[in-house]
């Protein structure tokens, strides 16, 4: 049976290869589809190109999302096992790890479904850092905890402003940043994991 610890070097592994599977698949589409353009675009119109682009895309997401429930489930639930608000965030970060799953197998020839998935993963990211925050302050890791408010709202940030003052035609601009922040924040919890010694 794995213990607890190497249960968290695990999700800390799977949390370091996230941004490299989600922005490397992503670039590959980008680079395989010379017409997509940043402001006209959303990044999920690369799921519905023909061809290898899509399934760049789309096979790209569902693997990013299969690693950060991992990351969430393995990682977070075991480095917070004493904490019910640490517990309550991993599950509410494993489920943002789910509608990003399902942003990649619900591309938008499933529209209606495609729109749902994708708003509960951008607004759910944000709260599982809002409520990670607070697990880390009670826990009274100070540094991190900050570090993770300011990562709660720059993931939520540039969506307000996008309906706020509309900074940009179409989503791509707000979906990349707000998925850099919480690939920043997954590298930089998992680091502190995996140096972890339980």
């Amino acid at each position: 049976m794995i213990d607890r610890s190497a249960l968290q070097k695990i999700g800390a592994v799977c949390g370091f290869a996230v941004p490299i599977i989600a922005f490397g698949s992503i670039s590959a589409a980008i680079v395989s589809y010379p017409e997509f353009s940043w402001t006209g675009n959303a990044l999920s119109d690369l799921g519905v190109v023909p061809g290898i682009t899509a399934i760049f895309f789309n096979l790209g997401l569902l693997i990013a999302g299969l690693l950060c429930f991992f990351f969430a489930a393995a990682g977070l639930m075991s480095c917070f096992k004493n904490s019910v608000v640490g517990k309550i965030g991993a599950i509410v970060f494993a489920a943002a790890a789910v509608w990003l799953m399902a942003i990649g197998v619900f591309n938008e020839n499933f529209w209606s479904l495609h729109f749902i998935v994708a708003v509960l993963f951008f607004v759910t990211l944000p709260i599982a850092l809002w409520v990670l925050m607070a697990a880390l302050y009670l826990r009274r890791e100070v540094k991190l905890a900050v570090f993770t408010l300011f990562s709660s709202f720059a993931a939520a940030v540039p969506w307000l402003l996008y309906f706020i003052v509309r900074y940009a035609p179409n989503l791509a601009i707000p979906e990349i940043i707000s998925g850099l922040v919480g690939s920043i924040w997954i590298v930089v919890i998992s680091y502190k994991i995996f140096k972890t010694d339980n």
